[in-house]
C-alpha cells in the first residue's frame, strides 16, 4: 500500500476523538480561560518590550504600532477560535495545520511554536531578572554582581548575526523564575489557574494605577514630533519604524493563542475558547494603548531604553516614585504569570506532536497523579532556563515574534481551507466574512514578518533546518499516518517510561 505523502492530512475526527478523552482535568471556566489569556498577554509588552520598541524604532507612535499589531491579532484570533471550538484539543495552530494543510506543514508550524512558547519564555524571565534586580536595589539589597545577573552574550547590532561576550557569567535570575514557574506547571492546570488569576487581578489593578495617575503628569511636548523623522536605515523611526515597532511588540499578544492549547482542559470549549481568546485580547490592546500613551508622555521616548522602562518613566516624576515599588513587585508578579502560561502550552503541543509520532513517546506522558504532561513540562522549564540565561533580550524578542506570526498565517490560511475541503463538519463558532477576515489576518501577519530585521530570518531558516533535519530523521518515519497504532487516551496507558523511542 501506497504510504501518505508529506502533505497527508489528519483526519479531524481523530482530534475531535482525543477532545473526548479524559487524560487531561477539564477545570478552566470562561473566567478562568479569559485571565489565563490575559496572564499570557500582559507582561513583557507592557513592562519591558513597551519602551525598548518606542526608543528604538517608533517614538511616540508606538501607540499606533501597539492598534496595528492589536488588529492582526484579531484576525487571527477569530480564525484560532473557529478552530479552538471546533477542534478543542491541546496542539494549537499545529493541530489545526495538520487537520487542513498536512503533515509537513504541521511540523514546520509546530516546531515554529517550539520557537515561540520555549524562547518566549526566555524572554519574559530575562525581563523578570531585570526588575528582581532593580528592586533588590530599590530595597538596599544588593547581593547579585552584574556577573551573575546578566546575559554572557550579545548582539553586534540589532541586524548582526554575530554575537560577542559581554563578561558575565549568567542571569541567574532569569534561571530562578524558569526554575519555579516550571515546578508550579508540572503540579498541576488547577493550581497553575488559580495563581494566575490571582497574580493577573494584581497586576492588572497596577497597571490602571499607573495609567490613571500617569497620566494627570503627561507632558504632550513629549510626542512632538508625533512620528519621528527616519533615520535613513529601515526600521529606525518614520513609517518604517512603526512597522517593525509593530513586529517586535507582537511578542506581547502572544498569549491569547495559548488559550487555544488548553481547549482540552476547557469545562466547555465550544463556548468558552472564542470568549476566552478574543476577551482576554480586546482587554489588553486597550490597556496595552493607554499604557504606551502615557509612558511617552511621562518622558522623552529615548529614555525609555530600558529593560524596566514603566519604572524609569515614573522615576522622573518625584510624585510618582511612591508607585515604582508596586510597579515592580506588579512586573514581577506579571511576569510569572506570563512564564506559566508560556510553559503549559508548550508542554501540551509536545504531548499532541507525540501522540502523533511526530516526537518520542515520552514527550507524551502524562503523570498519573498530577495528569500533567509532566515529562514536556520539564523539558521546556530546562531549555527555556539555559536560553534565559545566556541569552540577551533583543534576539529572543525577535526569534519569538517570527514564530509566532508564521503560525499565525498557517492558521488564517487553515481555517479558509477547511472551510471549503470539510463544510459539513459542525463549527460552534465561525469566523465572519471568512475570505477578508483570513486574508486580512495573513496579510497583517505577512507584513509584520516581513518588518523583522533580516538577522531574524536567517536565524529562522537556521531553526527550520534543524527542524527539517529531526523531521526527515525521525518523525516522517514515526508517524502515525505511516505506523498507525492507538495513541494513548488514558493516563495509564501514557505513563510508563518504558514507552519512550
Amino acid at each position: 500500500m501506497k504510504q501518505p505523502g508529506l502533505f497527508a492530512t489528519k483526519p479531524v475526527a481523530d482530534y475531535q476523538q482525543e477532545a473526548a478523552s479524559k487524560h487531561l482535568v477539564r477545570a478552566l471556566g470562561i473566567p478562568a480561560l479569559i485571565t489565563f489569556g490575559i496572564g499570557g498577554i500582559i507582561g513583557t509588552g507592557i513592562f519591558v518590550l513597551t519602551g525598548l520598541a518606542a526608543a528604538q524604532h517608533a517614538g511616540p507612535a508606538i501607540v499606533i504600532s501597539f492598534v496595528l499589531a492589536g488588529i492582526g491579532c484579531m484576525f487571527a484570533g477569530l480564525c484560532y477560535s473557529e478552530f479552538a471550538a471546533m477542534v478543542p484539543v491541546s496542539g494549537s495552530a499545529y493541530a489545526y495545520s495538520y487537520a487542513t494543510l498536512g503533515e509537513f506543514t504541521a511540523w514546520f508550524v509546530g516546531w515554529n511554536l517550539v520557537l515561540e512558547y520555549m524562547v518566549a519564555s526566555a524572554v519574559v524571565a530575562v525581563g523578570w531578572a531585570r526588575y528582581a534586580v532593580k528592586l533588590l536595589q530599590d530595597l538596599g539589597i544588593n547581593f547579585l554582581p552584574t556577573k551573575l545577573s546578566s546575559a554572557p552574550f550579545a548582539t553586534m547590532s540589532s541586524d548582526s548575526l554575530q554575537l560577542h561576550f559581554t563578561g558575565a557569567w549568567i542571569n541567574l535570575p532569569a534561571v530562578f523564575i524558569v526554575v519555579l514557574a516550571t515546578a508550579l506547571c508540572y503540579k498541576g492546570i488547577r493550581e497553575s489557574a488559580i495563581v494566575n488569576t490571582i497574580i493577573v487581578v494584581i497586576k492588572v489593578s497596577i497597571v490602571v494605577a499607573v495609567i490613571v495617575a500617569g497620566a494627570f503628569y503627561i507632558d504632550t511636548a513629549h510626542w512632538v514630533p508625533y512620528i519621528p523623522r527616519n533615520t535613513g536605515v529601515y526600521g529606525q523611526f518614520g513609517w518604517s519604524g512603526i512597522s517593525q515597532a509593530a513586529a517586535i511588540i507582537f511578542f506581547a499578544y502572544i498569549g491569547f493563542d495559548g488559550v487555544s492549547t488548553v481547549a482540552q482542559e476547557a469545562r466547555n470549549p465550544a463556548r468558552g475558547m472564542p470568549i476566552g481568546i478574543l476577551g482576554s485580547l480586546g482587554i489588553c490592546t486597550v490597556l496595552y494603548v493607554l499604557m504606551s500613551a502615557v509612558l511617552t508622555g511621562l518622558v522623552p521616548y529615548p529614555r525609555l531604553n530600558d529593560a524596566a522602562p514603566v519604572a524609569a518613566a515614573l522615576e522622573a516624576h518625584p510624585q510618582l516614585l511612591w508607585l515604582t515599588i508596586w510597579v515592580e513587585i506588579g512586573a514581577l508578579l506579571g511576569l510569572t504569570s506570563v512564564i506559566i502560561t508560556l510553559i503549559i502550552p508548550q508542554a501540551r503541543i509536545w504531548l499532541t506532536m507525540s501522540r502523533d509520532g511526530l516526537l518520542p513517546k515520552v514527550f507524551g506522558a502524562v503523570h498519573p497523579r498530577f495528569h500533567t504532561p509532566h515529562v514536556s513540562t520539564l523539558i521546556t522549564g530546562i531549555l527555556a532556563a539555559v536560553i534565559g540565561g545566556l541569552m540577551p533580550i533583543d534576539i529572543l524578542g525577535e526569534l519569538v515574534s517570527i514564530g509566532t506570526l508564521v503560525a499565525f498565517i498557517v492558521v488564517c490560511i487553515g481555517v479558509l481551507v477547511l472551510r471549503y475541503t470539510r463544510p459539513d463538519l459542525i463549527r460552534p463558532f465561525r469566523v465572519p466574512a471568512v475570505w477578508l477576515t483570513s486574508l486580512l489576518g495573513v496579510g497583517f501577519c505577512g507584513w509584520m514578518a516581513y518588518s523583522l530585521p533580516n538577522a531574524t530570518w536567517w536565524r529562522l531558516l537556521l531553526w527550520s533546518v534543524i527542524g527539517f533535519a529531526i523531521y526527515f530523521g525521525y518523525s516522517y518515519r514515526h508517524s502515525r499516518l505511516r505506523r498507525p497504532e492507538p495513541a494513548p487516551l488514558d493516563p495509564d496507558s501514557a505513563v510508563s517510561p518504558t514507552h519512550s523511542s
